[in-house]
C-alpha cells in the first residue's frame, strides 16, 4: 500500500531541480521571539516620587529652621506656616478669600478662554479674520497684562470689573494663538481625504479639524490658566478687600512671612487643582490618541 505522504522531490516536475535556498533554513528550535518595539515614547508617571520629594524638602526645611541655619524672619519653619494656615481656616477668612478669588478666576478665565477659542477658530479657518486679527494678536500678546491694569481701572473702575477684565484679557491671547496654531498643524491629507469622501465643510471642521487641534487647545488652556492665576493675584493687590492676592499683600506689609507663605501655598494648591482638572479633560477628550 503506497504511503500517504509525498515528498517534495516527488511533486517537482521531472527534469527541474529544487531551488537552492540563499541562506540555511533555521530549525524551529532555534527561533526566538522578537520583542515588540513599536510602542513609541510613553513615559509612565510614578505616583510616589513627587510626594517623596516634597516630604524630603519639607523635612530639610524644618530641620534647617529648627537648628538656626535658616532665619525665621526670612523663611519661617513649616510648622509655623501650618499654624498660620490653621488660624486662617478656623477664622473663616480662608473661605472668604477663596470665594472671592475663585469667582473672579472662573468668570475671567471662562470668558477669556471661550472668546479666545472662537477667535482662534476664525483666524485658523477663514482668510478675512486671519488677515485682520492675526497681526493684532501678534502685536498685543507680548505686552505685560499687569501693565494694563491701571488702564482697566480707569475703564471699568476699581471694583470687580477691572479684575475680571485683567484675567479675561490675559487668558484670551494664549487661547487664540494655541487654537489657530493647532488648526494650522492639522494634517492636510486628512482634510483631503474628507473632501474625497464628499464631506461637507462643516463636517470636516467638526470631525477632522477640531479633534486634531484639540491637543494644542488644551495645552493652551493650561498656559492660560497659569497666566490667569498670576493676573488674579496682581489684580487683587489693588483695591480688593477679599482675595488670596489681598491676603498675601497684607501679610507682606505686616512682615508676617508665615501668613505670606501660607497664602502662596494656597495659590500653589489652586494651580495644582486647575492643572488636574485640565488633565482630566485631556483624558476624556483625547482618548482616541491611546
Amino acid at each position: 500500500m503506497p504511503s500517504s505522504s509525498v515528498s517534495s522531490t516527488d511533486t517537482a516536475p521531472k527534469g527541474v531541480s529544487e531551488p537552492t535556498p540563499l541562506r540555511p533554513v533555521a530549525d524551529n528550535s532555534e527561533r526566538r521571539p522578537v520583542p515588540f518595539r513599536g510602542g513609541g515614547f510613553a513615559p509612565k508617571p510614578i505616583w510616589w516620587i513627587a510626594p517623596l520629594v516634597f516630604a524630603a524638602l519639607v523635612l530639610v526645611w524644618e530641620i534647617g529652621s529648627d537648628r538656626g541655619y535658616i532665619s525665621q524672619l526670612v523663611l519661617p519653619a513649616p510648622s509655623q506656616v501650618f499654624e498660620a494656615f490653621r488660624d486662617l481656616f478656623e477664622s473663616g477668612m480662608l473661605y472668604n478669600h477663596l470665594k472671592a478669588s475663585l469667582t473672579r478666576l472662573v468668570i475671567g478665565f471662562t470668558c477669556g478662554a471661550t472668546l479666545g477659542v472662537v477667535m482662534g477658530v476664525l483666524i485658523g479657518l477663514y482668510s478675512l479674520p486671519r488677515s485682520a486679527f492675526r497681526p493684532m494678536v501678534a502685536a498685543i500678546f507680548p505686552i505685560p497684562k499687569i501693565a494694563l491694569l491701571p488702564l482697566f481701572i480707569i475703564w471699568f473702575g476699581i471694583g470687580e470689573g477691572s479684575k475680571v477684565a485683567t484675567i479675561l484679557f490675559g487668558s484670551f491671547f494664549p487661547m487664540v494663538i494655541a487654537t489657530y496654531g493647532g488648526i494650522d498643524a492639522v494634517d492636510r491629507s486628512l482634510i483631503r481625504m474628507g473632501q474625497s469622501f464628499n464631506m461637507s465643510r462643516a463636517a470636516i471642521i467638526r470631525k477632522i479639524v477640531l479633534p486634531s487641534a484639540l491637543p494644542a487647545i488644551l495645552n493652551g488652556m493650561r498656559i492660560a490658566a497659569s497666566i490667569s492665576i498670576i493676573l488674579l493675584v496682581a489684580a487683587e493687590m489693588i483695591g480688593a478687600e477679599y482675595g488670596i492676592g489681598a491676603y498675601v499683600l497684607l501679610a507682606g506689609n505686616l512682615m508676617a512671612t508665615d501668613q505670606l507663605i501660607a497664602g502662596v501655598i494656597v495659590l500653589s494648591v489652586l494651580g495644582l487643582i486647575v492643572s488636574w482638572l485640565i488633565s482630566m479633560a485631556e483624558r476624556h477628550f483625547l482618548r482616541w490618541r491611546a
